[in-house]
């Protein structure tokens, strides 16, 4: 099996950026309803993702994409582990799209370890529906060796020893589906806080699941961080760079552990607070923890307006497109 390794001082393997629409509709309880799922798709009156993707991966060096999807919307509401083939096409789609650029294509499930308002394996859907949900999704791209497995995100307020053989199950499931070599992301509760997996007892249970041959290769830590007063991304004032509070303690635990994470989803907004505070998160990144932080994906373009309070939409004015602010000044690679 391939292994994913870090890098050298000063680069980070992985650039991206999320691309949300599919996952519209859904609340922190996994209440995802089919019918308000927004596909960030010109054919479905949606933005131009392809196009949006196309740009960043072209003219701003990105090379990797988060495409957040609610499960109700891949089975059509249905509580199984059975895809819809309808809604499955759909969101193909934006896949397909994804990897036509070139770059890594996360497929995550944006229902915070829930589904409408039970968790998975703690009173909700069995662990052996979850895994049949991953089961039939890493078989569909089992060959595609640049497709990411994205657990869940955001997982909360759960029983981490009881997650972690959630997680266990869905990793054999994808494993045992084909998908043998492609990454898989591990995320802890607290809604994958970079800041409190390493001390909250998650990441503990998550060092403990394993690939079927017993190994932990490609099975990535998740991790989300934002840059405002409360963490919740939902401000465009910045007010901490994550440097002290997340980013070196959680190097240090992936170090002594033998590990590494991706930075899932991070933003702020298009404003001088941001700029600052962001540059000087992805500056640390690059210089200081390359070797067990893989990269970052800045959150969110796809299907957002560029009046977003986190906006990284770029503005295509008849074919050419222009970045917004903490794109062009701090997350874009090139």
């Amino acid at each position: 099996m391939p292994t994913t390794t870090g890098t050298g001082p000063g680069a980070l393997k992985f650039y991206g950026v999320n691309i949300p629409g599919f996952d519209f509709g859904c609340d922190t309880d996994g209440d995802c309803t089919e019918a308000g799922a927004y596909p960030p798709l010109t054919q479905y009156y949606g933005a131009d993702g392809a196009g949006q993707m196309t740009h960043f991966y072209n003219d701003d060096g990105y090379n990797m994409f988060r495409l957040p999807v609610g499960w109700q919307f891949l089975t059509n509401n249905a509580e199984t582990g059975v895809l819809n083939t309808t809604t499955l096409a759909e969101y193909n789609i934006l896949v397909q799209d994804c990897l036509a650029t070139g770059a890594y294509c996360i497929i995550d499930i944006h229902n915070y370890a829930r589904f409408n308002g039970s968790i998975i394996g703690q009173g909700g859907p069995s662990n052996e529906i979850f895994a049949e949900l991953w089961s039939n999704i890493a078989s569909y791209y089992a060959s595609e060796s640049k497709i990411v497995f994205g657990v869940m995100n955001e997982p909360h307020d759960l029983n981490v020893t009881l997650w972690a053989g959630t997680v266990q199950a869905a990793v054999t499931a994808i494993r045992n589906a084909g998908a043998t070599t492609q990454m898989i992301l591990l995320p802890g509760d607290n809604y994958t806080s970079a800041a409190t997996i390493w001390s909250d007892g998650s990441g503990a249970a998550l060092l403990l699941v394993t690939n079927p041959d017993g190994t932990t290769t490609n099975l990535i830590f998740d991790v989300h961080k934002y840059l405002d007063s409360d963490n919740s991304g939902t401000s465009d004032v910045c007010v901490t760079d994550n440097v002290s509070e997340a980013w070196e303690p959680l190097a240090a635990w992936l170090r002594e552990n033998g590990r590494l994470a991706l930075n899932t989803e991070t933003g702020g907004g298009n404003t001088a607070s941001c700029v600052q505070y962001m540059c000087q998160q992805i500056s640390y990144m690059k210089a200081n923890a390359s070797d067990v932080i893989l990269g970052y994906v800045g959150w969110a373009a796809g299907n957002f307006a560029t009046t977003y309070v986190l906006s990284e939409t770029p503005t295509d004015t008849d074919g050419v497109w222009t970045d917004t602010e903490l794109v062009m000044d701090c997350m874009a690679p090139k």
